[in-house]
């Protein structure tokens, strides 16, 4: 759909998701799927701030941190499911170009967001195993603050940078997007004006949201590793590693997934194969979390049992 703007240019005003599969037998099956995807999601992620808010026993960085994880898996789960879902019951799934952009803003900033978030708790879990000490003072309420302040203003402004320059560019040659939410490199695909200052922007950040988070995580845990080495004790060393374990896997599967999807040959990276990529860390990843966070974690089990218990005599 488009409308028609000054000269011999046409602007478009409404975009067409493609969705993720144009299968009409599979439409269902994969709406009921995105469903009880999201449905986890929703109850995973509000379930742990719910139970880190209620619990004192958890009122620690850590889990300041994990709650802040549980919210920025729930937005960026809830910026892209909802409207996936739509996308399986209606033939053409439209969404507006500033609908199109305010997804695409909040789809950077909870995925920047994410990035820092596991870096900051890689940090926290390097103070806490390798100078427990000064834990108190490095990691008190003040900084823990200001680093999960800060993640969330860092974000805002890669968005804000990345979306200025991209609200600069028109579409005009198709208004079919071959994705399931608005991304940039479907949109850019769609651009009739220069995208080099929007792609240039996307590789800096991308670059610099990639490498500075996971050279922070890397030095961190070796700097774990080798603490975790020096310990004598078989059971010091164990309780030591479980305390990383639930944080490495979050690591592993959200890294992985994104690598998987922006870090492909582009001769190799076939739209296919990015719609399934971005599956993982717009909606597995989400939903994994807090799966990973409550099963392998003795203290939100321990948490969760408290509080049962507590409903259970009222």
């Amino acid at each position: 759909m488009e409308d028609m703007t000054t000269g011999n240019h046409c602007t478009v005003t409404v975009f067409f998701l493609s969705g993720l599969s144009e299968q009409s037998e599979l439409q269902l099956p994969l709406f009921l799927f995105f469903t009880g995807i999201y449905l986890i999601t929703l109850s995973g992620n509000l379930g742990m701030i719910i139970l880190i808010g209620l619990s004192s026993n958890l009122h620690t960085p850590m889990y300041y941190f994990l709650s802040s994880l549980s919210f920025i898996d729930f937005g960026q789960s809830t910026v892209v499911i909802p409207k996936m879902l739509v996308s399986f019951l209606t033939k053409k799934n439209l969404i507006t170009y500033p609908r199109c952009m305010t997804q695409l803003y909040f789809v950077i900033i909870f995925g920047t967001a994410e990035c820092y978030t596991l870096a900051a708790m890689a940090y926290d879990r390097y103070v806490a195993i390798c100078n427990p000490l000064v834990y108190n003072i490095a990691m008190s309420s003040q900084i823990y603050c200001s680093l999960i302040s800060g993640v969330y203003i860092f974000a805002m402004f890669c968005a804000s940078v990345n979306m200025g320059f991209m609200l600069r560019i028109q579409f005009c040659k198709s208004d079919v997007i071959n994705h399931y939410f608005c991304d940039f490199l479907p949109l850019l695909k769609l651009a009739c004006s220069n995208t080099y200052v929007s792609e240039m922007l996307i590789l800096v950040f991308g670059t610099l949201n990639t490498f500075v988070p996971i050279l922070t995580i890397i030095t961190s845990y070796t700097s774990i590793i080798s603490s975790i080495l020096h310990i004598h004790s078989r059971e010091g060393r164990s309780k030591a590693f479980s305390t990383c374990s639930s944080h490495i896997s979050a690591v592993a599967i959200f890294y992985g997934s994104g690598a998987f999807t922006y870090l492909q040959p582009s001769s190799l990276n076939s739209m296919g194969q990015a719609k399934v990529s971005s599956v993982f860390y717009t909606s597995v990843v989400p939903m994994l979390n807090p799966l990973i966070y409550s099963l392998r974690n003795k203290d939100v089990s321990v948490a969760l049992k408290k509080i049962l218990e507590r409903k259970k005599f009222m």
